[in-house]
């Protein structure tokens, strides 16, 4: 596809300025990296980094029926929520596959913003449309608003600047409207990294504005812009999944070990049946952890999973880990076969290389 035929964010054109390698994902053109991937996994492991999340989509969910009806189309329970808190919950399909995994903030008692995959978005706003109730207005406000994920150690000396010592970020899973130099923001106290970190939005006419802004204040504090590459390495080492990869319809939470984030208490929601049933009844397979033993190249998507000369899985994700210097992954393995310790192989290009199952997350900051 060409450059032309792909979305770009309102910060397309401060990727290019700084140099970053541009590649498409999904329907848009992203930055991959721009020091390199290692350099900016490093910066927010001890720093702070910077990741464009302007791709992601942004849902607004209003009216006095809409926790009710929220509840009934995600896993978690959304009356758990008071005004300014957010959760992790799924989007699932009648047979509990996952359509998406997202966050939901109550940023009022009768409002809430979906924040939801890229790749999704638009399936998401469709299914939700398709069930909706009387009394709940849905809107898209996903072209009008950009987004960052800011996220490492030293994300509150940046805000104490940005704001003002006397201003203090929002709570773990929580979400707040603030102001920097005139500039409305939304900042929710989350992410995808394993550090400490928030994500902005902000109109996507303010987006360059805020961007330079978050550099020039960042500078003293060895801030870095970060691309989709270090996300990935970032998100791993912790066993966070991506939507697409170790996410999809023909999964459901439990076999990918999130039960954590369905609430079965609730009599009603969509795809709860199966979801009963796998409870009940354990799944067939579970979403693993594993690191490898040897220094071979690094695995990747969609390798084959060997034990006793039998293929028993197929990678989901993987990457060479900065953090712990070695190949790690997720895979789809036989339930009897996901425990920590067990021997396993990935065939890497025809050659079968030594791994071991681990216990989630991979990563574990001293």
């Amino acid at each position: 596809m060409s450059d032309a035929a792909q979305k770009k964010t309102p910060l397309y054109e401060e990727h290019l300025r700084l140099g970053a390698k541009m590649i498409p994902f999904g329907d848009w053109i992203m930055p991959v990296q721009y020091s390199g991937i290692m350099d900016e996994h490093q910066a927010v492991r001890n720093h702070v980094g910077v990741f464009d999340i302007s791709h992601m989509g942004q849902l607004v969910a209003s009216g006095p029926v809409t926790a009710g009806w929220l509840n009934e189309m995600l896993t978690n329970n959304i009356e758990k929520l008071e005004a300014g808190a957010g959760q992790y919950t799924f989007l699932l399909n009648e047979h509990g596959g996952i359509i998406d995994d997202l966050i939901v903030y109550r940023t009022n008692p009768e409002e809430f913003l979906l924040v939801v995959n890229a790749s999704r978005a638009e399936e998401d706003f469709a299914w939700l449309k398709e069930h909706l109730q009387d009394g709940v207005d849905l809107r898209d406000r996903s072209a009008g608003y950009g987004g960052v994920a800011i996220q490492g150690p030293r994300v509150v000396d940046l805000f104490h600047t940005l704001l003002g010592g006397n201003i203090d970020l929002p709570a773990r899973n929580h979400i707040v409207d603030l102001e920097t130099t005139g500039m409305p923001i939304t900042i929710a106290r989350t992410g995808y990294t394993g550090e400490d970190g928030v994500e902005v939005f902000f109109r996507a006419a303010d987006a360059t504005e805020f961007w330079n802004t978050v550099f020039d204040q960042g500078a003293p504090l060895g801030i870095k812009p970060c691309g989709l590459g270090a996300r990935d390495t970032l998100r791993l080492e912790m066993c966070y999944p991506l939507n697409g990869s170790d996410l999809s319809p023909e999964h459901n939470p439990i076999e990918a070990g999130l039960g954590f984030f369905v609430d079965l208490k609730k009599t009603k929601f969509i795809g709860r049946q199966t979801l009963v049933q796998a409870k009940e009844d354990g799944t067939a397979n579970r979403l693993a952890a594993f690191r490898m033993k040897s220094k071979g190249p690094p695995p990747r998507p969609h390798y084959g999973v060997w034990l006793a000369g039998e293929r028993i899985g197929e990678t989901t994700s993987g990457t060479l880990s900065p953090s712990l210097n070695q190949g790690i992954g997720m895979a789809y393995v036989p339930t009897q076969h996901a425990r920590p310790g067990t021997e396993i192989e990935i065939e890497i290009r025809g050659q079968k290389f030594p791994a071991v199952i681990e216990k989630k997350p991979l990563y574990q900051k001293t």
